[in-house]
């Protein structure tokens, strides 16, 4: 497995841990965001994150039909954990704003399905995708992402999450800012609401 400090070293390195004033997904603010897709972008770096966060799930899962992801965050990371497992992936995108199955994917009746993020924070998209499962009736396996940086406030799953690394930075509601976050201007570098 790879260290806290390598794993830190990496996200620092492929600039994918930045600091500021930021919205996330959630609509939560934060002063540090973690933007995977700077790490992805560096495939013989990230491969090592990869590599740590799929020997996790194989210890937790001994049987995987299928992982879905949600896009944008999650297609890169689902794809290579999928190579790594030697699972189909497949992901789901927003269409009118809810997460649907495209381009002939589909999950089959019974199929034990894992949910793979690039971040989790509240859950939030996770448990838009635990209704495709649901509606295909096909079993929820659970939740991995690279990054856990749930607190027991924001997380509305339940379960358990793998994840590569967990990260505890403080998340503030709008209405709840301290000051010194107030006066930052504010980035919003999620994709839940791009149309």
């Amino acid at each position: 497995m790879l260290s806290l400090k390598k794993s830190l070293n990496i996200l620092k390195k492929t600039d994918a841990l930045l600091e500021g004033h930021f919205v996330l997904s959630s609509g939560l603010h934060s002063s540090k965001y973690i933007q995977c897709a700077k790490l992805l972008s560096f495939p013989f770096l990230a491969e090592k994150i990869c590599k740590s966060l799929a020997n996790k799930i194989k210890k937790k899962y001994k049987k995987i039909d299928l992982i879905l992801a949600p896009a944008m965050g999650g297609v890169i990371i689902g794809y290579e954990i999928g190579k790594l497992l030697k699972k189909e992936t497949i992901f789901c995108e927003r269409v009118n704003g809810k997460f649907k199955l495209r381009r002939g994917f589909s999950i089959k009746k019974g199929a034990k399905v894992l949910i793979i993020e690039d971040v989790i924070t509240t859950g939030k998209s996770s448990l838009e995708c635990v209704k495709l499962i649901k509606k295909a009736n096909a079993k929820l396996l659970g939740f991995a992402s690279i990054i856990d940086r749930s607190t027991t406030k924001s997380l509305k799953i339940k379960t358990g999450i793998i994840s590569h690394l967990k990260i505890d930075v403080p998340t503030f509601d709008a209405k709840q800012l301290p000051q010194d976050l107030k006066s930052i201007p504010i980035t919003t570098p999620g994709s839940r609401f791009i149309k």
